[in-house]
């Protein structure tokens, strides 16, 4: 599918979080481009009262899913990724090639193969949808170059922790733990995994995520499927 077939069918997604624009927008006047890494992106150039984009959205699909991402005022990364998702390759070799040392010393802890799988898959789509939270991807944002890490005593919350500072022409190495994005990872019809990375900006004053989850076969069926709230 290509990708302005694809922002015609999830347009009407845009509508419910522009609702909290103040109506500044009217959602069939959206206008897409692509950022310089090629990561699709609302066209706010047209609009003088849009200094602080009030919209963002990501997208990511599998052969049988498509999921899209909106948050109002600040930028977010979202991966799907198949559970039963197969790995050719030897997981441990693999994560050497592509992830940090802490994350493949987490993995090499995993005796159950099956588990070992699965918590890379869960890795995969939390790096995924942080470089895309980004705006850059992956060939920009290398994943060797941070370090995700679940919360000390929490479930399915999560930390990043750069090892690295990403720039242009160099990398920098810190220890220190960047508090700037928040994630969450979900289940999706027992199925998919999904990542949301969302950049936590001074205006949340550190407030849990709020997700909204919806089930929709554009202009067919729109089905809320839950809302909760995630660190």
């Amino acid at each position: 599918m290509s990708l302005r077939r694809m922002l015609c069918l999830l347009e009407p997604w845009f509508g419910p979080p522009l609702l909290d624009t103040n109506n500044e927008v009217d959602p069939k006047a959206l206008m897409f481009k692509k950022n310089m890494y090629g990561k699709p992106e609302v066209d706010w150039q047209n609009y003088t009262n849009c200094n602080n984009p009030p919209l963002h959205f990501n997208i990511s699909h599998t052969d049988s899913l498509i999921a899209c991402g909106v948050t109002v005022h600040v930028p977010v990364g979202i991966d799907v990724e198949d559970k039963e998702r197969k790995i050719k390759h030897d997981i441990l070799a693999f994560a050497e090639r592509f992830y940090s040392a802490d994350e493949v010393k987490f993995l090499s802890t995993l005796p159950d193969p099956e588990v070992q799988r699965k918590e890379f898959i869960k890795l995969w789509t939390l790096k995924e949808a942080y470089v895309k939270a980004l705006g850059k991807g992956f060939s920009a944002a290398p994943f060797n170059t941070f370090t995700i890490q679940s919360k000390v005593g929490t479930k399915g919350e999560y930390n990043l922790c750069k090892m690295t500072e990403m720039t242009a022409s160099s990398l920098e190495e810190t220890n220190k733990c960047d508090g700037e994005w928040k994630f969450s990872l979900l289940e999706l019809d027992d199925s998919h995994y999904a990542a949301i990375c969302i950049e936590d900006d001074e205006a949340s004053g550190g407030a849990p995520m709020r997700v909204i989850v919806r089930k929709t076969i554009p202009f067919v069926e729109d089905e809320l499927i839950s809302e909760s709230k995630l660190l």
